[in-house]
């Protein structure tokens, strides 16, 4: 994907572009990965390959609706994981937002040629525009209920672009945290899931709900494995979870590793009872092989 994408970069350069772009925007640039190359656990090459990917096509594709995607950033990569939206689909709309110089709203979608009022239908909802012009364009709203939202607004005494404003914007929520929704269906002609779904993307108007992880800790101080001494206490993130323990970064290039030994004070007879992948925890260096360039820790704490 990167030769396809930079093929007159080195791939040294290639690979400085990748990293950059998993620190802005981590989902965007690790969907380009090819499964093979993910590094989902030791015995990864005993499982059917073919299923792997399938496996992991339906969690992206989970996340990628879940979170949302900005239809004048996102890459071929990235769309083709909408609902609805095949590779080829992926690929016109990219052409058509160079050409047009982006999309001002999601109506627009359905001038690419190829996107039929089904696909529009399905992918509508999780497609993402920032600007003025289609101010619901930035909450999962879909297109199909933009009346409904308008008229909801209305009678509160709003507007649509009210939610750009952060002080309207604040009276809206508190509006909203007030009023009853079962009053509001039969007026609205829609269900309560759909009113409430609404309701709650009117609050938080381009809300990422990645904005509530934590972020790994690291310390600014350590940078490379020689910045590390034995004894000292770090936090890091679980990055895989093997039968004879877990490696955890800790903010350096090398992956440091728990052994299954030193994960509890307690006898553990399988890690994945202890962590998971993704788990933030605290641990000690208990020996550094520079030669080796490996790094052992301990939760033994």
């Amino acid at each position: 994907m990167g030769k396809k994408e930079f093929p007159d970069l080195d791939v040294v350069f290639r690979g400085a572009v990748s990293i950059a772009r998993r620190l802005q925007d981590p989902l965007a640039e690790l969907v380009k990965i090819n499964p093979r190359h993910i590094g989902v656990g030791l015995y990864q090459h005993d499982i059917n390959t073919k299923n792997l990917e399938r496996s992991l096509k339906n969690v992206v594709e989970s996340v990628v609706n879940y979170v949302g995607v900005n239809l004048n950033t996102a890459s071929n990569s990235l769309l083709k994981y909408v609902a609805g939206i095949s590779s080829n689909n992926a690929e016109k709309i990219v052409e058509y937002r160079k050409q047009n110089k982006g999309f001002v709203s999601r109506k627009e979608l359905k001038e690419v040629y190829g996107i039929g009022p089904k696909t529009y239908q399905q992918a509508a909802g999780f497609l993402r525009i920032f600007n003025k012009k289609d101010p619901l364009a930035r909450t999962p709203i879909h297109p199909e209920t933009y009346e409904q939202t308008k008229k909801l607004l209305n009678n509160l005494g709003y507007k649509v672009k009210d939610i750009l404003k952060k002080d309207k914007l604040k009276e809206i929520k508190n509006t909203l945290n007030k009023l009853e929704l079962k009053n509001k269906v039969k007026d609205l002609k829609i269900g309560l899931p759909t009113l409430q779904d609404i309701v709650n993307s009117l609050k938080k108007p381009g809300h990422d709900p990645r904005e509530k992880l934590s972020e790994p800790v690291f310390r600014e101080d350590i940078l490379k494995i020689e910045d590390l001494g034995e004894g000292m206490v770090l936090k890091g993130t679980v990055r895989n979870v093997v039968d004879f323990g877990a490696f955890v970064d800790i903010g350096v290039k090398e992956d440091g590793l728990v052994h299954i030994s030193e994960l509890s004070h307690d006898y553990v007879e399988n890690p994945l009872e202890i962590v998971q992948v993704g788990d933030e925890i605290k641990i000690k260096v208990i020996d550094i092989d520079l030669k080796r360039k490996r790094i052992s820790l301990s939760r033994r704490i």
